[in-house]
């Protein structure tokens, strides 16, 4: 009696063993004869599991938000700051720059000098850039319906970009400095002999640095000497900031301090030289005059 106890208990313990092998069987069976049966289960889990995962999800999302909240206030907060010291500063030197013009009006005054002529600027965006083998340009929201021409000084934040080749009625076409039918007079002020100007011709070759031209043989440049717009021959302003020298080779390049790549925003330099008045006849030598053969 005991040993045929024994032997059931032992039967029916290897029985769930049993049952679990063929399970296992019956599926890899099933596997092998339709393989995306598994998918489709997999599928129903996933669709039917949606809710309550969407539902576990919502909460940390919420907590990833709030987080990101707050870390957002610090970072606001600090921006605030540095805003704040920011426009600290240029409140201070917004009276140096105003006591400075004031001074250069009377002498000015004093010296019977002319001013400078003052320049409105057209606010622009840039909608387009076009860059092929020979010429290298870009194209502005502003054209001859807000007083936009051809020849006027194109800049950014940093420094001028260009000028403006083509205008139509709510368009302009800007070639840039780097361009290679790009020619500008250009004054470089030496960081080694303050004072003393050089006058150069800045070209552009499709490169990112422009070179400098027809600079005197008997001037010695240096690296980081700043260079502006000379304004020679009226088509452009005077002191427009552009770039600094570099070295290159036996020649000199300009190294320029905007990056029409990344410019967004710009304006547009409403520049007319003053008209020249011709001196009266009495002035002028005998032979202008007429007075002489």
């Amino acid at each position: 009696m005991a040993n045929a106890w024994k032997i059931a208990r032992k039967s029916s313990a290897q029985l769930p063993l049993v049952i679990v092998i063929a399970l296992a069987v019956v599926l890899v069976l099933l596997g092998k004869a339709n393989s995306g049966i598994f998918d489709q289960a997999r599928m129903r889990i996933t669709d039917w599991m949606a809710p309550a995962l969407e539902a576990a999800r919502s909460p940390v999302q919420g907590v990833g938000r709030w987080m990101g909240s707050i870390t957002e206030i610090f970072s606001v907060y600090e921006h605030n700051l540095r805003l704040k010291e920011e426009n600290a500063r240029l409140r201070q030197w917004r009276n140096v720059a105003i006591v400075l013009q004031n001074r250069v009006d009377r002498y000015q005054a004093l010296l019977h000098a002319v001013p400078d002529p003052k320049m409105n600027a057209v606010l622009a965006r840039v909608i387009g850039r076009a860059s092929r083998p020979f010429l290298q340009t870009m194209v502005l929201d502003a054209g001859k319906d807000d007083n936009a021409r051809p020849g006027q000084a194109v800049m950014d934040a940093r420094g001028m970009i260009g000028r403006i080749y083509l205008t139509g009625e709510r368009t302009s076409w800007v070639i840039l400095l780097t361009d290679l039918n790009s020619r500008i007079p250009v004054s470089i002020a030496s960081s080694v002999n303050r004072g003393n100007a050089v006058q150069a011709i800045m070209t552009g070759d499709n490169t990112a640095m422009p070179t400098l031209a027809m600079v005197p043989g008997t001037v010695t440049l240096h690296a980081g000497d700043q260079v502006t717009s000379s304004g020679d021959g009226g088509l452009l302003p005077a002191g427009l900031p552009i770039g600094t020298v570099v070295a290159d080779g036996a020649g000199w390049r300009v190294a320029l301090l905007a990056d029409p790549a990344a410019s967004q925003d710009v304006e547009i330099l409403n520049f007319s030289a003053p008209p020249e008045e011709m001196p009266p006849v009495a002035q002028l030598p005998a032979e202008a005059a007429g007075l002489k053969p």
